[in-house]
């Protein structure tokens, strides 16, 4: 992790390897590492301080619910962190990131929507005063 913001320093409880493919809803505590496929949800309970990390050779196919998030790999799905995000050089995530406190790396890319999540426990979101950030690759340029 880049700044070292999140709880799990590296110990990890599951791992998902590059040969294996995990199709189906996964629920979680603890730390996951993920360098396989996963065709189907990921969930953590807010509490619990869950850590999934998803290596650059590592697919999650589905929406993700944890309280910490690495990514270095690809997300087809949304993204919803209470705590921390972490988005590395090589993350590709297709779907909006719900987060709280995120990191993002030059070279990583979002097509989808940033969306903090003060403006949604808040009530207000899309339709409030609170800013969102579109971001879609193929028309933003990141140095």
């Amino acid at each position: 992790m880049l700044g070292g913001k999140a709880k799990n320093t590296g110990h990890y409880d599951t791992l998902i390897s590059n040969k294996s493919e995990f199709i189906g809803d996964l629920h979680f505590s603890g730390g996951l590492h993920i360098d396989g496929r996963i065709k189907g949800n990921l969930v953590a309970d807010e509490q619990s301080g869950a850590v999934v990390r998803i290596s650059e050779t590592g697919v999650v196919e589905g929406e993700i619910r944890v309280p910490n998030v690495i990514i270095n790999g690809t997300v087809i799905g949304n993204v919803y962190s209470g705590q921390h995000v972490e988005l590395a050089k090589k993350a590709l995530v297709n779907g909006d990131v719900h987060y709280n406190m995120m990191e993002m790396v030059m070279g990583a890319q979002v097509n989808g929507s940033l969306i903090h999540q003060g403006a949604e426990k808040n009530g207000k979101g899309r339709k409030g005063k609170e800013p969102v950030v579109d971001i879609d690759a193929t028309e933003t340029k990141v140095d």
